[in-house]
């Protein structure tokens, strides 16, 4: 997919220089992608407080826990 875009030089350049990529084109795309990831993680961070959390659980208990048999 082909897009034009006006983008702000100074800050492709920079990000060219401190990600060593060697085209605009793999700059712009790990700029997205990094992106996507930190949104991403802002809404597990979001998530922090409104889960309960029961101190009695014993995750090691349940993993050993016979499944029954379909």
């Amino acid at each position: 997919m082909s897009s034009s875009v006006s983008i702000d030089t100074a800050l492709l350049a920079e990000a060219m220089e401190l990600s060593k990529l060697p085209t605009k084109i793999a700059t712009v795309n790990e700029a997205l992608q990094e992106y996507i990831l930190h949104r991403k993680q802002m809404k597990v961070v979001e998530l922090f407080g409104t889960i309960d959390f029961d101190p009695t659980y014993n995750y090691k208990k349940e993993r050993h826990r016979k499944r029954p048999r379909s």
